[in-house]
């Protein structure tokens, strides 16, 4: 299924507009487990594509610690994650979100109930530190999900922001 399919079935632009018609930046969380690879990245292209229209947020239900290998792999792309940090969902109590995105089926199961009204939608990636092999498999595994979170970052950003 394309990023494009996953999303339109989830929610429509005009949910979540009048957050930006009145001029506010889209205030988007990006969970999954341990906020190390997958909501890390989601959280850096989101930074990089999304510009001035969104303010990103990356958080876990178990936070694990960033991931050297996906900051790695995010350099490889342009884009800068190493001053991110593993953060526990909690620690956004209070934050009134227009959009919360789970990258992992256990982050949706878990899913705190505080994040309140928040459109939320479901986009599943593999974790890519589950993978076997060499380090070059590894790591082709982790530049495969990048690729992956990037397409679906853009196509928030074509279905939500128009642009």
């Amino acid at each position: 299924m394309s990023p494009r399919t996953l999303i339109a079935g989830f929610l429509s632009r005009r949910a979540i507009m009048p957050a930006v018609e009145e001029g506010k930046r889209l205030k988007v969380l990006f969970l999954c487990t341990g906020n190390s690879v997958r909501s890390q990245m989601a959280e850096g292209w989101a930074r990089q594509l999304l510009g001035g229209s969104a303010e990103p947020y990356s958080a876990g239900i178990e936070p694990r610690g960033l991931d050297p290998r996906a900051v790695r792999v995010m350099q490889e792309a342009g884009v800068d994650i190493s001053r991110q940090r593993s953060k526990h969902v909690d620690e956004y109590r209070g934050i009134r979100f227009d959009l919360v995105v789970t990258v992992c089926d256990y982050a949706r199961e878990q899913c705190p109930l505080f994040l309140g009204p928040a459109k939320k939608i479901h986009r599943s990636f593999e974790d890519p530190v589950q993978t076997e092999g060499s380090e070059k498999e590894v790591l082709a595994a982790f530049r495969l999900v990048r690729d992956e979170i990037r397409e679906f970052v853009e196509e928030l950003q074509r279905q939500f922001l128009g642009k």
